[in-house]
């Protein structure tokens, strides 16, 4: 599975790449806004920081517009996934983006039905959103399930990236289910190496290791 970061918080993603885990970034406007910076400059700043794929989503409505507005965006880098949403203009704006070869993330995806068709437009990635999914009384990962049945029936090569994730249990499921890539926040990255009994083997090997006086240096 690959792990990519959602945010356009630049010290984060620096810190995340360090690991040498990540795979990719992912970005909305509200997060855009969040970071309180010039939209272009941030992105263009993520794109060097990271050599996988950057999502940077456009916010017009009509395929006219949305069109530009991605066509401008993938010039920024050879990394970016435009960003457009599921809805009938936003997959014609992905069927022709992939036409140029331009990476497509289409997200806002909330049924199977809606992965199917962003599939058949040829998108590079489909964005479900399990933690809204499961705001309103719905289980998420039976969503996630399900598309990874339909792309596997029909062998479609778009990659099922699996969002608004609030927790390592998501991950979890996401995993065991076969999804391709999982992007969530910072902290959630963090928890996922976190584990009571790692801590405590820790303390108790330091411990005993001060008991014996040697030092490895």
């Amino acid at each position: 599975m690959k792990f990519f970061l959602d945010t356009a918080n630049i010290d984060e993603i620096r810190e995340a790449n360090a690991t040498g885990l990540l795979d990719g970034v992912t970005t909305n406007p509200s997060l855009i806004k969040k970071s309180g910076r010039d939209f272009f400059e941030v992105i263009t700043e993520i794109a060097k920081e990271v050599k996988g794929p950057v999502s940077a989503e456009t916010v017009a409505h009509d395929h006219e517009t949305m069109l530009k507005e991605g066509l401008k965006c993938a010039k920024i880098a050879d990394n970016i996934a435009v960003k457009v949403p599921l809805t009938i203009e936003g997959l014609k704006t992905c069927k022709a983006l992939r036409a140029e070869g331009i990476m497509v993330n289409v997200t806002l995806c909330f049924s199977a039905n809606q992965a199917l068709l962003a599939a058949k437009a040829g998108a590079t990635f489909i964005s479900p959103f399990v933690g809204r999914h499961d705001d309103i009384g719905f289980d998420g990962m039976d969503l996630i399930q399900d598309i990874r049945t339909i792309y596997d029936n029909y062998e479609f090569n778009t990659q099922i990236l699996v969002a608004s994730v609030r927790h390592p249990v998501h991950i979890h499921q996401a995993a065991l289910i076969g999804a391709d890539v999982a992007t969530f926040p910072a902290d959630v990255m963090k928890k996922l190496a976190n584990h009571p009994l790692t801590t405590n083997g820790l303390a108790a090997f330091d411990k005993d290791w001060a008991a014996t006086g040697f030092s490895i240096l």
